[in-house]
């Protein structure tokens, strides 16, 4: 790693609010990352082992991990597998001091955002993190938007549920009252209200808002 060796750098800035999680088992290699993430305004941690970071109470935003591939007791790739089957998606940027294309290959199959073999340009692991921080903001944003869409959905009253899963196949308000044995004007009145509380700003909108969390329409339409 050559630490100050390039000038040129990827905007990144503490507005960005990104965190830098390194574990490396090599105290040098942890100082010298987190300097040079400092050096362009990113909070960084530091952990000497796995079970150090796993201990450690992470903030909720956007943040990612470089990882060694090789820390002592520990194998990188296996521990990335374990968190995440323990549900912590944080984006990885695997480093290590003895990797090969097989090593990087199954990194990147199972998830990794990058694979850096040491030593390394400064440039190159700003350029991972970079990415990294981008890939976890959009996922955070997704979960956030996720989050809300189902709030709202679950404001709406059983028989507006039943109306939008009905609206959401295109029938039209004569055919949605026929299958659900109400007049159209209610029917109407429902639709309105649905597109109300789901903050719809027009149909697919809504039908988009309601696939995202996995609203489906009727199994079968009986004929009117």
């Amino acid at each position: 790693m050559q630490i100050g060796s390039e000038s040129a750098r990827p905007e990144l800035t503490g507005g960005d609010e990104g965190m830098v999680y390194v574990v490396d088992d090599d105290a040098g290699v942890r100082k010298a990352i987190a300097s040079l993430m400092r050096s362009v305004d990113l909070k960084v941690e530091t952990f000497a082992s796995a079970q150090d970071f796993l201990a450690y109470a992470r903030p909720p935003v956007p943040a990612c991990l470089v990882l060694d591939v090789r820390l002592r007791g520990v194998n990188g790739l296996a521990f990335h597998r374990d968190i995440i089957s323990e549900g912590i998606r944080l984006p990885v940027v695997f480093i290590t001091g003895h990797g090969d294309i097989e090593m990087s290959v199954k990194a990147m199959k199972d998830g990794a955002t990058d694979f850096l073999a040491k030593p390394f340009r400064d440039q190159d692991i700003l350029d991972a993190v970079s990415q990294a921080l981008t890939k976890d903001r959009a996922r955070l944003a997704s979960e956030a938007s996720h989050r809300t869409v189902r709030l709202l959905y679950d404001s709406l009253s059983m028989r507006e549920k039943e109306v939008l899963a009905y609206v959401m196949t295109g029938l039209l308000n004569k055919q949605i009252a026929a299958r659900m044995g109400l007049s159209e004007i209610t029917v109407k009145v429902h639709r309105g209200q649905v597109m109300r509380k789901m903050m719809a700003r027009s149909l697919p909108d809504l039908v988009r808002k309601a696939e995202s969390i996995g609203v489906t329409v009727p199994i079968s339409l009986p004929p009117t």
